[in-house]
């Protein structure tokens, strides 16, 4: 059976009434098992003032797994670099980076990650700051390669790791792509939420990809709702579920029928998401795919990731 490289990108929700304690714990969790069960790279988003999300700040998220993990690679999914300084975020993974020598992803997008007040609260003027969002990414790919200067003068981004964070951009249109290619990132396609032309997108960033310390070439990762079972209808059974709480979610049962070409999430058994993934795979030319299991309860959804796996033949891996 040939293989998939695949991720996982965890929001650390809040399923079945649980505490924000016990969402982080079962965030952990998942990172144990998707490395033991072959996946190559596990991630964290943030976000602000949401109930049912826990993880504020993946950077610190991230050093507790770090320590209970080995060698699975950790990263965020991403930063929402208008909040922050460049230099602030370069130190964060930089840090994160010399702990976890050869490990850690560097992943940023340009959402607000919360309602208007929170986001507001956290740095005033958010869309000013995303108007800056240009040139603070040339600014964090300068000190991601020590190249940055401030009036003239060096400015590091300590300490100074080994290996240096990979650095990805997030993204569902083309001014994510184009910013991702300018300075020689990766990008990361959110396919799961995104009604664009994800396949002309990801063409566009590797048209007009510019070679970099950081990557010679241009990758490709393409994120996907995926809800994997032992049969077809018990995965449809959880996609219902989650579909009468999250009514505008692409969930549905049409998906089952070939009819969903997006693609924005895939559901049914071992092999049913098999052939999706390569599908999907051969729509993007994708070098890996990120993974990103709806809410449908702790147990439902460890079991989904290991099916999930099951069915990229990671296990062995």
């Amino acid at each position: 059976m040939s293989k998939l490289t695949l991720g996982i990108l965890d929001m650390s929700p809040r399923l079945d009434d649980a505490s924000d304690e016990e969402a982080l714990i079962q965030s952990a969790k998942l990172a144990a098992h998707a490395e033991e069960w072959g996946y190559g790279r596990y991630w964290l988003s943030e976000h602000h003032g949401m109930d049912s999300l826990a993880c504020t700040a993946p950077e610190v998220m991230l050093a507790h797994i770090g320590a209970r993990t080995s060698r699975i690679r950790i990263g965020a999914g991403a930063v929402l670099l208008p909040h922050y300084s460049p230099l602030k975020v370069a130190e964060c993974f930089n840090l994160l980076a010399t702990l976890y020598p050869g490990r850690i992803d560097l992943g940023i997008g340009r959402a607000p990650g919360g309602d208007a007040h929170t986001t507001m609260a956290l740095s005033g003027n958010f869309l000013a700051h995303v108007g800056e969002m240009p040139e603070k990414v040339q600014q964090l790919c300068q000190l991601m390669r020590g190249a940055y200067r401030y009036d003239g003068e060096p400015v590091r981004a300590r300490p100074t790791p080994a290996q240096p964070p990979e650095l990805w951009m997030l993204g569902t249109n083309t001014k994510s792509a184009d910013m991702a290619a300018s300075c020689g990132a990766y990008y990361a396609f959110g396919q799961f939420m995104s009604t664009s032309d994800g396949p002309e997108i990801v063409q566009a960033y590797r048209d007009a990809y510019q070679a970099s310390e950081a990557g010679e070439k241009a990758k490709v990762m393409v994120a996907v709702h995926v809800i994997c079972a032992a049969t077809d209808s018990e995965a449809l059974t959880l996609a219902d579920r989650f579909r009468a709480q999250f009514p505008e979610s692409p969930v549905g049962r049409s998906e089952l029928k070939g009819n969903d070409d997006r693609m924005a999430l895939i559901v049914g058994d071992v092999q049913r998401v098999r052939e999706r993934l390569l599908e999907l795979q051969r729509m993007y030319e994708a070098d890996e795919i990120m993974v990103v299991c709806p809410a449908i309860g702790y147990e439902e959804r460890l079991e989904s990731y290991r099916l999930t796996a099951e069915a990229a033949g990671l296990f062995g891996a």
